[in-house]
């Protein structure tokens, strides 16, 4: 983990998210483009779901990496006790 400029950290997966979501704007630029050359709406729908599935999972990368690193700084120091409900926390969102 480093730190920007404005103070915020960078994590570990940031330069993957980033990457998967550039993927995810070309992916969407080529579905613009099906959309202006009226190809068929399930092939578009087809390929909005894949760019909808990249966003989601650059999301789901992004909130789980600061929850591992940002809010393990925080319980870090708790005892194993202490921690369950935390540790609880951070495994349950794995699945939303």
């Amino acid at each position: 983990m480093t730190e920007s400029n404005d103070g915020h950290t960078i994590h570990h997966h940031h330069e993957a998210i980033a990457k998967r979501l550039k993927r995810a704007e070309g992916h969407l630029r080529s579905v613009v483009q099906m959309i202006e050359n009226g190809r068929d709406c399930v092939d578009i729908a087809q390929q909005l779901s894949a760019v909808e599935k990249a966003i989601t999972q650059a999301k789901k990368t992004l909130i789980q990496d600061h929850l591992d690193h940002c809010l393990e700084d925080v319980v870090g120091s708790l005892s194993r006790k202490e921690r369950k409900s935390i540790d609880e926390f951070k495994t349950i969102t794995k699945y939303l």
